[in-house]
């Protein structure tokens, strides 16, 4: 899984590299600030895929002994940091946005709108794919990279819409531009806070994972020795899950029975469901 995160997120850093270059080249010769607002919020995304990759790098590493859980905490942390970027892009856009409406100035030129449109089909493409590949590996920081995608798609299409109202409707309607990468900022921002509440979520263990703790329920109770089960808590390290399960076994039986039951148990649930890292199990007398 971690691979496959790897190989995306380096294309996805790529990407950023060569669209933000075409961004900052067009909106200067352009005469367009939506659009280097545009290429802005591009260049902080090549930092945020690097800290990505290095999150993801990290976060792969096997448990040790100062980290029996392993290292996948770094994920979410390194989400928070992408969300930071975010904020300042965000913060510096809307500044400059506000300053440039102030001041007049001339409309963008025409060709800028079919760069725009490249682009904007380009970023909806990288979001989808990175989106596919963050749902496999389950990786939550590729996830925030899939949202920045989608965020720079979003700055993209209001700066398409500027552009197109400063140059249809002419004179006195060059600011279009400027209010389009002020609203672009806004948009930056919420896709920032969508990105921070399920990292901030898995940091403090929420417990959301309704789907997969059914599963665990369903695969325990084919289990020979298993009555049913009780308490289920679940947390998510990096890509995989801890879990902790209370399971009801016959409370008539020796100690030494529960405890194969728990070890069969504990070994079908990880051969069952892939994305469970580790199962702790603790037996409970069924009276």
């Amino acid at each position: 899984m971690s691979e496959s995160a790897l190989k995306t997120t380096r294309l996805s850093l790529l990407s950023n590299i060569l669209l933000a270059i075409i961004k900052w080249t067009t909106g200067v010769l352009g005469n367009s600030y939506a659009l280097i607002a545009d290429a802005i919020e591009s260049t902080s995304d090549i930092f945020a895929s690097l800290l990505v990759l290095l999150g993801i790098k990290y976060s792969s590493r096997p448990a040790d002994k100062k980290h029996p859980y392993g290292h996948g905490r770094a994920e979410p942390l390194i989400t928070f940091l992408v969300v930071v970027f975010l904020l300042i892009s965000a913060y510096v856009i809307a500044r400059q946005s506000i300053d440039n409406i102030k001041v007049p100035h001339e409309a963008p030129r025409a060709f800028t709108l079919w760069v725009l449109g490249g682009i904007i089909l380009w970023k909806e493409i990288s979001y989808r794919w990175v989106m596919r590949s963050s749902v496999k590996s389950n990786s939550t920081s590729l996830k925030a990279e899939a949202w920045h995608h989608r965020a720079d798609a979003l700055t993209s299409v209001a700066a398409f819409i500027g552009i197109s109202i400063a140059l249809v409707m002419g004179k006195g309607y060059e600011s279009a531009d400027d209010w389009a990468a002020l609203f672009a900022s806004v948009l930056i921002a919420y896709n920032a806070y969508r990105i921070f509440r399920p990292a901030l979520g898995e940091i403090m263990d929420e417990q959301n994972y309704d789907e997969l703790k059914a599963d665990i329920r369903r695969v325990s109770r084919t289990v020979s020795g298993v009555e049913d089960t009780e308490k289920l808590y679940i947390r998510k390290v990096g890509m995989k899950y801890h879990v902790d399960l209370h399971a009801m076994v016959n409370g008539t039986l020796t100690v030494k029975a529960g405890h194969a039951i728990a070890h069969h148990l504990k070994d079908t649930l990880l051969n069952e469901i892939p994305s469970i890292e580790n199962v702790l199990i603790h037996i409970e007398p069924d009276e």
